[in-house]
């Protein structure tokens, strides 16, 4: 008797996992309780890692500008809607990036947000095209993103030529480099501003003596410093991001190294500050951009977002930015239909937090300011606004 409980069980059990494994995804409802019809937007960043801290900051800023979208009692044509945020942790990774696409593909969003970074970007990028979702870069430069002929593809800020052509003839017209060494970490945001920062330097009279390598992983650069030390450079490019930028400034720092340092928008951050510690004093760092307080509606973002979320990181007014455009877009074409909104999006002209969004036939802003910055005290203080050529 035993024994026939046990089949019986078995059986039983055997059953409600095949019902389980047969049963469909639970039901993300369409529909408000009021009626109204919900809208999925997708983002997608590191939200764990070395980069969690950006890609939070990124998400923040799409989830502010979703805040007073649905606050505004938004309508797209006669239907109001309510904007509902689907943020996905790609992890600064290109293979997980894909995957992330791949979802937000499967469950039918309208849109996307992101990615953060270039080379999480590049391979979603291609999965939101082959599936007609319009997506929005807010942080993204490599200029490979835009050059791939998608409709689809949008960027809210400067791209890495505007950026690394800013930077190298900064380097040697205003900090005065003759010999300059470079780092960058290989990724294809890293390596890509630090090609354009070589040519622009080289074009603008410097000698490059030392190009070295390293990765987005590493935490220790003191043979690569001792190498560069040797060489005697005036100034030291770094092309990556924050968690590699300022364990290299300390480290520079204990060697004794005087030259100045020089980066991107991936360390011009407050972490940046606050790991780097008295390093990160005199270092130079660029951002696209105009500086927020300088734009009219700059300072009352900054303010709410701050009050709501604590210190801007780095690419949160793009965020919001991004997802404002995607809005005015979906309503000018009285639908979500990415078809028609990708027309409307090209047409954009839009006065932002970050600048006056307008796109050129590739999906790039038709002009992008680049603005240089020292650290200094804990801040981050202005040098420079740059307007792209």
């Amino acid at each position: 008797m035993m024994k026939k409980s046990s089949r019986i069980a078995a059986a039983v059990i055997a059953a409600a996992t095949v019902l389980v494994a047969c049963s469909p995804k639970p039901h993300t409802p369409s529909m408000t309780e009021d009626g109204k019809r919900i809208v999925v937007i997708g983002h997608a960043a590191p939200l764990t890692g070395t980069q969690a801290h950006l890609g939070k900051d990124n998400e923040n800023g799409v989830r502010l500008a979703i805040d007073d979208l649905n606050a505004a009692g938004f309508k797209i044509g006669d239907e109001s809607v309510v904007f509902q945020l689907d943020s996905q942790d790609d992890q600064a990774d290109p293979r997980m990036a894909t995957t992330v696409a791949q979802k937000f593909v499967d469950d039918g969003v309208k849109a996307v947000i992101g990615h953060l970074n270039s080379g999480t970007t590049m391979p979603a990028s291609r999965v939101y095209n082959s599936a007609g979702i319009v997506e929005i870069s807010p942080s993204a430069t490599t200029p490979r993103y835009t050059q791939q002929g998608f409709d689809n593809a949008f960027r809210v800020m400067a791209n890495d030529i505007q950026q690394g052509r800013a930077l190298g003839e900064f380097a040697v017209q205003e900090l005065g480099a003759k010999k300059i060494a470079i780092i960058d970490d290989r990724t294809a945001y890293g390596q890509g501003l630090a090609d354009e920062f070589e040519k622009a330097a080289i074009a603008a009279g410097a000698e490059i003596i030392v190009r070295e390598y390293t990765s987005d992983k590493a935490s220790d650069f003191t043979a690569i410093l001792t190498k560069i030390k040797g060489k005697k450079p005036d100034l030291l490019f770094f092309g990556g991001m924050d968690g590699q930028g300022a364990p290299m400034a300390k480290q520079m720092q204990s060697l004794g190294l005087s030259m100045q340092l020089l980066g991107g928008d991936g360390i011009h951050t407050a972490e940046f500050m606050k790991l780097a510690a008295t390093a990160a004093e005199g270092v130079v760092a660029s951002l696209p951009g105009r500086p927020l307080d300088t734009l009219a509606n700059g300072p009352a973002f900054k303010k709410r977002f701050e009050a709501k979320y604590g210190k801007i990181q780095l690419y949160a007014p793009y965020c919001y930015d991004a997802m404002m455009i995607l809005a005015q877009a979906m309503q000018r074409a009285g639908t979500t239909d990415p078809v028609k909104v990708k027309q409307e999006l090209a047409k954009t002209d839009y006065n932002g937090v970050t600048s006056r969004i307008r796109f050129d036939a590739q999906g790039d802003l038709t002009q992008g300011s680049i603005t240089v910055y020292r650290a200094k005290a804990g801040q981050w203080q202005v040098l420079k606004t740059i307007e792209s050529k």
